[in-house]
C-alpha cells in the first residue's frame, strides 16, 4: 500500500506553535487545568482571519453561558453526572438559537474544569476567563499571518484567459471552415477553474478583516457571467443548417476577440466593433431558403449575446493592464 506523502501545512505549524505559547503563558501565571488553554487555541485556529475571529467571540460567549448554566444547576441542583447530561440537554438549543453552536466544545471543557472541582467560586471564575482569554487570544495572534496567494489567483487569472481564447477562437475556426475536430474540453476546464478561483478569491477576502471583496473574487464573478454567455452561444453555432457570409463575418470579429482576451477594461473598443459588424450583417444579401433563414436567425442571437458579453466587461473596473484592447 503507497502511503501518502507526508507534509505539513502553515496551518499545522501555526496551531503547534499556538498551543506551546497558550500552554506556557497558562502555566507561568499558574492557572489551573493550563493544558487546557492548549485545547481552546486548537478549537480557535481557522482557515481566515476572519473566521477566526468569529470563532474566538463565538467560543467566548459561548463559554460564559456554560458558566452561568453551572451556575444554576451545578451548585443549584447537585455536582452529579444526571445533572450535567440535563444541563448540556437545555444548553445545545440555546448556542444553536443564538447561533453559538461552535462554541460547544469549547464551553464544555469550561464546564467539565467546574465539575471536577466540585465548587464554582470567584476565583475558578476568573481561572476560567483567564484561560479563555490566553488560549482565544494566542489563537487569534497566531491567526494574524496568513501567507499571500495572490500569485495563486494571478495563476488562475491567466489559465481563465488562455481558456477563452481558445474556446472563442474554436467557435470562430467553425464559423469560418464550417466544420472543426474540437472536443470542448476547455469548457470542463474552465467551470473547474472559476469555481477554484471564486474559492481561493473568497479565502483572500476572509483573510482581510477590513475588506468586504476584493479585485480577484469581482474579476473571476465577471468571468463566470461571461462563461454563461458562452455556454449559450456554442448550441446556436454548433446547431447552424446551413453555413452564410454572416457566419464568416461573426468567426473574424470571434478571433479578434479571442486574440484580446485579458484583465483590463477597454470592452468599449469591441462594442464599437460590433456595432460595425451589425451593420455589416444587415448589408449581406437576404436569405434565400429556409435553412439560410433560420441561419442567419441564430447568427443575430449570436450578436445579441456578444453583446450582452462585451457589456458585462465594460461594466468591470479591470486590472491595470497595458494593452490596448481587451475581452
Amino acid at each position: 500500500m503507497k502511503l501518502k506523502r507526508l507534509s505539513i501545512g502553515y496551518r499545522t505549524l501555526k496551531t503547534a506553535v499556538g498551543v506551546i505559547i497558550a500552554i506556557s503563558l497558562a502555566q507561568l501565571l499558574q492557572l489551573e487545568f493550563y493544558v487546557s488553554a492548549g485545547i481552546l487555541t486548537i478549537l480557535c485556529i481557522q482557515p481566515t482571519k476572519k473566521r477566526s475571529i468569529r470563532a474566538a467571540l463565538s467560543r467566548f460567549i459561548a463559554s460564559l453561558i456554560a458558566i452561568a448554566y453551572a451556575f444554576v444547576f451545578l451548585e443549584g441542583i447537585a455536582y452529579h453526572p444526571v445533572t450535567v447530561g440535563i444541563m448540556i440537554l437545555l444548553f445545545i438549543p440555546v448556542l444553536v438559537s443564538l447561533r453559538f453552536a461552535d462554541g460547544f466544545v469549547s464551553s464544555s471543557v469550561i464546564i467539565f474544569h467546574i465539575y471536577s472541582v466540585g465548587n464554582l467560586t470567584g476565583s475558578l471564575i476568573l481561572n476560567e476567563i483567564m484561560l479563555m482569554v490566553i488560549g482565544f487570544g494566542t489563537a487569534l495572534v497566531v491567526n494574524m499571518y496568513m501567507p499571500s496567494i495572490e500569485k495563486k489567483l494571478e495563476d488562475y487569472r491567466y489559465r481563465i484567459e488562455e481558456l477563452y481564447a481558445r474556446i472563442l477562437h474554436e467557435m470562430a475556426r467553425y464559423l469560418k471552415d464550417g466544420e472543426s475536430s474540437w472536443d470542448g474540453r476547455e469548457f470542463m476546464q474552465t467551470e473547474e477553474l472559476l469555481s477554484k478561483a471564486k474559492a481561493l478569491a473568497y479565502q483572500d477576502v476572509e483573510n482581510h478583516v477590513t475588506r468586504l471583496e476584493n479585485k480577484y473574487y469581482r474579476y473571476f464573478d465577471m468571468r463566470e457571467d461571461q462563461f454563461e454567455i458562452i455556454e449559450r452561444i456554442l448550441p446556436k453555432i454548433s446547431t447552424l443548417p446551413v453555413m452564410v457570409k454572416h457566419a464568416e463575418l461573426i468567426g473574424d470579429f470571434l478571433d479578434d476577440l479571442a486574440d484580446n482576451v485579458h484583465s483590463g477594461n477597454t470592452a468599449y473598443h469591441y462594442l464599437d466593433k460590433l456595432d460595425i459588424v451589425k451593420d455589416e450583417f444587415s448589408e449581406l444579401p437576404l436569405p434565400k431558403t429556409h435553412e439560410e433563414f433560420q441561419a442567419m436567425a441564430a447568427l443575430y442571437q449570436v450578436i445579441e449575446e456578444l453583446d450582452k458579453y462585451l457589456e458585462i466587461k465594460q461594466s468591470y473596473k479591470g486590472f491595470t493592464n497595458r494593452k490596448t484592447a481587451d475581452a
